[in-house]
């Protein structure tokens, strides 16, 4: 079975209007740059998409919410987009905001094959209204489902022609989970290697999860929150 696609378009052109996406990173680092531009390119439209962030104005989803192609977000976490909460309080966009962790056990109860979870976080909240919600010993927990999504877009530092995907410091938080559980899993790396060309105890997601795989390109590595102190001059520490 040959894996690798030439670029993120044609990995990416079955992708149907109404589809439920998840798409990997955290913040803007680990985010699937390249398959991100190949949906807003197509247009496709209707989308629910499962990030834990909901990008930047001008990057990550962010460029999909501007060309109103995002019906539904699914996030834990909100606070950098300004064109996100115009249309949240609009009523344009529907939002479901979900604990961090839950969001992540939900991904990987897809990943696992579990039909729902229990969680305590949210219960007792505006989290679990209209949820089941049962006492195991002492502790109440809250029913979560787990995420069906039709296609997962994840981005890797390194593939193979296999699938197999390593990912780097802070992008090895959703990418794996979500690697795992979606029903068709599209990869950008960027770096493809020939198959047996990485250390098999370094591979964070096998490649019996990913069914496409592409070199990305032109990535930007962008700072969410840049944080500066100011410089001490010499006349300071005298």
């Amino acid at each position: 079975m040959n894996k690798i696609y030439p670029d993120a378009r044609l990995a990416t052109a079955d992708i149907h209007h109404g589809a439920t996406l998840m798409l990997g990173g955290f913040g803007l680092c680990g985010i699937p740059e390249n398959c991100i531009s190949a949906l807003v390119e197509s247009g496709v439209r209707d989308l629910t998409c499962i990030s834990n962030n909901a990008g930047v104005d001008d990057f990550g989803i962010g460029l999909l919410l501007h060309r109103r192609q995002v019906r539904k977000m699914i996030s834990s976490y909100v606070g950098e987009n300004a064109e996100f909460e115009r249309q949240l309080l609009s009523g344009e966009l529907e939002v479901e905001l979900i604990p961090q962790g839950t969001l992540a056990t939900r991904c990987l109860a897809a990943g696992y094959g579990m039909p729902a979870i229990y969680t305590p976080a949210g219960v007792g909240t505006e989290v679990a209204e209209g949820k089941e919600v049962r006492r195991f010993g002492d502790q109440e927990y809250l029913l979560e489902m787990a995420f069906q999504a039709d296609f997962a877009l994840v981005k890797a530092w390194k593939g193979d022609a296999h699938g197999n995907l390593m990912f780097r410091a802070t992008s090895r938080n959703f990418n794996p989970l979500m690697a795992m559980g979606g029903k068709i899993t599209i990869a950008e790396v960027e770096e493809l290697v020939p198959a047996g060309s990485l250390d098999p105890n370094q591979i964070h997601t096998p490649g019996i999860y990913v069914h496409r795989i592409f070199q990305g390109k032109d990535y930007e590595k962008r700072i969410e929150q840049r944080t500066v102190r100011q410089r001490l001059d010499d006349s300071s520490l005298s």
